[in-house]
């Protein structure tokens, strides 16, 4: 099939027209959070062959993503989605971050792949290939409390990053990433640093698979056998000792989300058109 736009909006439950505005983005990020789970599995073996297919062949991530519903990894779900918002009219680009650890450091700043739009002079990150817990809405780039879900978010300068921190109910700030501002450049993924060579070999060496998809209210991570739940704000984390309940929570997450029984959206007849048949 192939790229193609009109497929890709009604994937995520949109009809009509759909012009580069806010409250699309909004619609569309939580919604495709919520339609294409993370799943590490395309990673597992890899090694530090791990940033060869950065710069997607987006027929191929669609038809295998989109069409054919696997899980995909932060730079898939990531790229596909601002080749959409592209289609669209957004103005939007590259970022890398490097997530907080177990131990409170930094992973290297090409780590994760996400994405920023700007709107009406505004800088938004766009993020829909991380397992979470996160925003499940666009972010502003701002130290100001932005309320999402029953959790806070806000972005904060530190050591010449930005840091995207997160308080659920329990009030206590957490940081998720940090980022330089400023776009990158997919081939940047092409020759890995020394840094990131060792993280991809320390990752492969772990064998540890990662899924995750979001709810209307929250997120589910699997990392390995240990659950996290999010949902309005509340957290619970428990570890998946039986293997038949951890091959159905694998089973859901990867599944059909509920979130598809829902009422598509359908934009308004006044709102403008800003895609095509895609590519």
């Amino acid at each position: 099939m192939g790229f193609d736009v009109t497929a890709y909006l009604e994937a995520l439950g949109h009809r009509g027209p759909a012009a580069p505005t806010l409250e699309t983005l909004r619609f569309l990020h939580h919604r495709h959070l919520r339609t294409f789970p993370y799943d590490s599995a395309l990673n597992a073996g890899r090694g530090t062959a791990l940033w060869a297919g950065v710069d997607i062949d987006l027929d191929t991530a669609f038809d295998e993503i989109v069409v054919g519903g696997r899980g995909g990894v932060c730079y898939e779900l990531n790229g596909l989605f601002r080749v959409l918002l592209e289609e669209l009219g957004f103005d939007v680009g590259v970022f890398g971050a490097g997530i907080r650890q177990m131990d409170g450091s930094f992973g290297p700043d090409l780590e994760h792949v996400f994405d920023h739009a700007r709107l009406d002079g505004e800088l938004y990150l766009v993020d829909v290939g991380f397992v979470g817990p996160s925003y499940l809405e666009p972010l502003r780039v701002t130290a100001q409390v932005q309320r999402q879900h029953g959790n806070r978010f806000r972005v904060v300068p530190a050591d010449g990053y930005h840091v995207v921190e997160r308080s659920g109910r329990s009030g206590t700030w957490q940081a998720v990433y940090r980022f330089r501002d400023r776009p990158r450049d997919l081939a940047e993924w092409q020759d890995p640093s020394a840094e990131l060579e060792a993280f991809a070999r320390a990752l492969a060496g772990a064998g540890i698979l990662v899924r995750g998809r979001s709810s209307a209210t929250g997120q589910r991570v699997l990392i390995g056998k240990r659950l996290l739940t999010v949902d309005d704000g509340h957290e619970t984390v428990r570890v998946l000792t039986d293997p038949a309940e951890h091959e159905r929570v694998v089973a859901e997450i990867l599944g059909s989300p509920t979130a598809a029984a829902t009422p598509a959206r359908t934009a308004t007849a006044n709102t403008a058109t800003a895609a095509g048949s895609g590519r």
